[in-house]
């Protein structure tokens, strides 16, 4: 290396040191992709640029692997471990110099085709200097303008203005044996090598910072040109009595009203301030399963985030954790209530575009928004918005809406080029900040319009609210999914004129439920929720710490053992540390007395903690249900249990999309209850043991499951007496009676007052056989009502159904 050479290495060393700040992705790459330190190692990089250089020795110092600095001997040779596929671009000449990756890839290959013993390991890293994506037909260029081979002088102004913004990532090594065994020629390997980088290094930069953006003037233009456009412009005119022009202009300010106007410097603003914010609001965000992001990123994938919809927090914290996953954010559908001032303008340069609820009557509108989503998907935008149209009120999963799921579907028949996925999101938290105004909404207040004075009123409150929980459900590739359930689809494809075809909704009606159920799925356990789900089962909603340790311990040891899917993210937290950790959050009441310590929950927290423990009732239903089972008897036959659950799992999983029951599933409790010497087994019948505190814990649990199950016996028995009952009265008939319970047990939940959840339950019912329904919405009971009705009786306190029966 000559001398040259070496003080340009040192000033780009001492550079990186100034002004750069590398985040790492993954955080650890060593554990993520099983590297070795002490293989022969070569970095494979897009651009050969010292600035990369130093920014990526400085990584492999810190992990300890091989420093790419330094040469790495293989066989008799020495040589380079960074491999950059290009040269930038001399300072005043347009094309640069060929780069002589294939010369050191020969070597490397030569070396290892001659000692087949030898083992290396060659790394993608890709290696960014901000975000910014850059502008189609930008211009003539300038210093400070996006490129792909930059100049040494455009480099170091580069370094000076996105050095703080460096993003280090890291890939699964190349399959080395796999390559050889595709070529043997050592020749070609090197190429065949070039073009696998190239291909990779593409998509990174495409999932790191989204396509070049248009003007957003050019954008319109091409918009308005389009022959749907068009024709709702024409249909518009003819329809109003307006002129073609007045109606193109009624469409333009359709789409100012819709489009977002993404930037770049809009996002690192709010990056850094989302940063402080959640130092503030949260004790940390945990993520789960974002490997499968990067997964589809990496094999070209139009990514569609579908996340649950908990908070006006989701919008924010979805984005935030997308980007520092070195992902570029979304387009957001947000609902058109959000675009008020100065929020709106925020958004929209953070990437969101905005929805109205309907579309209804307003055929101009729909034209407008379906090609402006489908441009989005053609330019290769991911996209996130939320199916179940609202925030949840109860902290269940709503039913989905379907239609942003059509207008996706549609926008593929135009013959995306690009396999299109959908991820489903699970979102979290230990405290919802609306959850006060939930309530009171479900209690009959009306809705409040969102402004800016609710904004600083709730800048204003910021305290600490624990734990944010973010896991990624397993996705779903929509390609595939419909070559499975549709295996003509590819016969609507259209490159303008899509009709919906007759199949549409069938399709989109299943992969909206599949979606749901993929985000129940890969719920996230928290120390709040699970203090809700036993707490709440208890009367005067206390217990005593013993006590509550105990079963906290059970539940965690239950769900790890046991649990309905295997994406459920358990707390790695003893019962104690969680126990402590909520105590922090001021929800609950420690009470001292000669005997110890009691914990309550706050009075004004005892309905809110329903939300909490309805984000994972789904998780304990089974559960629940056996332990209620295995107090009344005491006595339990496996059978028999298995055919109460081929009448009840029916409706937990279309109330909580939950997967089919997994033969296995009924064992796996049971095996965990005795392995907790809560039960024992005698052949294929398990018996209680004869404790107290065994029973008391079986009780607890039981209790899980109670408001669900006091719901079902209402509807049922309402309609087992009422023959013929309208859907409106049923309706009415059960707020009347859940209000009763409500005064005589204390029961105050706020399902029980959500009209969809009954509705929901009525659709179930319907579907599964237990009743039928007339032209005129009146129900009429099926045989296998009767069945439900006796499970029913069976499982819930005599008390209970005692006071529903008086009742009508």
């Amino acid at each position: 290396m000559g001398i040259v050479s070496r003080t340009l290495n040192l000033f780009a060393h001492w550079a990186n040191l100034l002004f750069v700040k590398t985040k790492l992705l993954p955080d650890n790459p060593i554990a993520q992709f099983d590297l070795n330190p002490n293989l022969p190692t070569f970095y494979v990089a897009r651009l050969n640029s010292r600035a990369d250089l130093a920014a990526l020795d400085a990584v492999c110092k810190k992990l300890g692997l091989p420093r790419p600095t330094q040469p790495q001997r293989l066989g008799n040779n020495d040589i380079d471990r960074f491999l950059g596929l290009q040269n930038p671009t001399p300072l005043f000449a347009k094309v640069a110099a060929p780069s002589n990756v294939l010369t050191k890839g020969r070597a490397i290959f030569t070396a290892l085709h001659g000692d087949p013993q030898i083992q290396a390991q060659i790394i993608p890293v890709t290696i960014l200097w901000g975000r910014n994506p850059g502008k189609e037909k930008a211009g003539i260029g300038t210093l400070f303008s996006h490129s792909l081979t930059p100049s040494w002088l455009r480099k170091f102004f580069v370094l000076l203005f996105s050095g703080r913004d460096n993003l280090v990532r890291f890939s699964q090594p190349i399959d080395l044996k796999q390559l050889i065994n595709d070529k043997s020629d050592v020749d070609e390997l090197p190429q065949k090598l070039v073009r696998v980088a190239r291909v990779h290094f593409h998509r990174q930069k495409l999932a790191a910072t989204g396509p070049k953006l248009p003007s957003r003037d050019k954008l319109f233009s091409s918009l308005l040109a389009a022959p749907a456009i068009k024709k709702a412009i024409a249909d518009e005119a003819k329809s109003k009595g307006l002129s073609y022009e007045e109606a193109r202009l009624n469409a333009q300010e359709l789409l100012d009203e819709i489009a977002a106007n993404y930037s770049d410097a809009m996002v690192r603003v709010g990056d850094r301030i989302l940063t402080w914010l959640w130092t503030k609001l949260y004790n940390g965000i945990e993520v789960k399963y974002a490997d499968r992001v990067h997964q589809l990123a990496d094999k070209g994938h139009e990514i569609i985030y579908v996340p649950c919809h908990r908070s006006h927090m989701d919008y924010l914290l979805l984005t935030y954790v997308i980007y520092h996953q070195g992902l570029v954010p979304p387009h957001i559908a947000a609902g058109v209530n959000l675009n008020f001032f100065p929020a709106g303008g925020i958004f929209r340069r953070s990437g969101a575009f905005f929805i109205r609820r309907s579309f209804a009557g307003n055929k101009l509108y729909s034209a407008v928004f379906k090609e402006y989503l489908s441009q989005l998907f053609i330019k290769g935008y991911s996209v996130k918005f939320y199916t179940e149209g609202g925030r949840s009120r109860t902290g269940r999963l709503l039913p989905p809406k379907t239609g942003m799921l059509a207008m996706t579907l549609q926008s593929m028949l135009r013959g995306i080029d690009r396999p299109i996925s959908i991820v489903p999101v699970y979102i979290g938290y230990e405290h919802v900040m609306e959850i006060n105004t939930y309530l009171k909404e479900l209690a009959g207040n009306n809705k409040k319009n969102e402004s800016v004075f609710a904004v600083f009123k709730a800048i204003k409150n910021l305290k600490n609210y624990g734990r944010g929980y973010l896991n990624f459900g397993e996705p779903i590739n929509v390609n595939q999914y419909l070559t499975e359930h549709q295996s003509n689809w590819r016969d609507a494809i259209h490159p303008t004129d899509v009709q919906k075809p007759q199949w549409l909704n069938t399709q989109v009606a299943e992969l909206a439920d599949t979606i749901m159920t993929n985000i129940n799925s890969a719920t996230a356990l928290n120390a709040i929720n699970l203090l809700a789900t036993i707490l709440l089962c208890n009367s005067q909603f206390a217990l005593s710490k013993r006590k509550l340790l105990t079963q906290l311990s059970f539940y965690l040891t239950l769900q790890r053992s046991a649990k309905y899917n295997a994406q459920v993210t358990v707390p790695e937290d003893s019962a104690e540390e969680l126990l402590s950790h909520a105590l922090q959050l001021n929800k609950l009441d420690v009470i001292a007395d000669e005997l110890g310590e009691i914990i309550a929950i706050k009075e004004k927290e005892r309905t809110l903690f329903n939300y909490y423990r309805n984000n994972i009732l789904h998780l304990f239903a089974v559960p629940s249900v056996i332990a209620q089972l295995l107090f009344n008897r005491f006595t339990v036959n496996v059978d028999e249990c298995k055919k109460m659950f081929a009448t009840l799992y029916p409706l937990f999983a279309k109330e909580w999309f939950l997967t089919p029951l997994r033969d296995e599933y009924i064992e796996e409790v049971l095996v965990c209850f005795a392995q907790q010497g809560l039960i024992e087994f005698n052949g294929q019948t398990a018996q209680v043991k004869k404790d107290s505190s065994v029973v008391t814990q079986l009780e607890m649990l039981g209790k899980v499951c109670h408001l669900t199950l006091e719901r079902y016996a209402i509807t049922v028995s309402l309609i087992q007496n009422n023959q013929g009952i309208t859907r409106k009265n049923l309706e009415i008939e059960s707020d009347v009676i859940a209000n009763r319970l409500g005064t005589l047990h204390g029961i105050k939940s706020p399902e029980f007052f959500d009209k969809k959840v009954l509705v929901a339950f009525i659709s179930s019912l319907k579907e599964n056989g237990f009743i039928k329904m007339s032209d005129e919405q009146c129900i009429r009971a099926e045989a296998k009502l009767e069945h439900l009705q006796h499970y029913l009786d069976e499982l819930l306190p005599a008390s209970i159904s005692h006071s529903i029966q008086d009742t009508l």
